[in-house]
């Protein structure tokens, strides 16, 4: 399939980004000692943003491959992308 520019991407790495922060942040709290409550409150936190991430990474392939099948390999490739990405959903 022919590589597209995608507009989306930026903001998935600022979330991917953002939630290594976070993972960073919960280390620090676990060597601090701090509440079990609060880290996993945290852990939560870094769950949503990857899989906010891995959503938005889906829908653009959705939204923008499957659109320009005609332009790469044709429908036949773009199905079988969508029924790999499928797993991740």
């Amino acid at each position: 399939m022919a590589h597209h520019v995608h507009t989306s991407h930026p903001k998935i790495v600022q979330r991917i980004n953002r939630a290594a922060g976070h993972l960073r942040s919960i280390v620090t709290m676990i060597e601090e000692q701090r509440s079990c409550v609060e880290i996993a409150q945290q852990l939560l936190a870094v769950e949503n943003a990857i899989a906010s991430a891995k959503r938005e990474l889906i829908n653009d392939h959705i939204d923008h491959c499957l659109l320009h099948a005609e332009e790469g390999n044709g429908p036949q490739q773009a199905i079988e992308e969508f029924r790999a990405i499928s797993k991740y959903w």
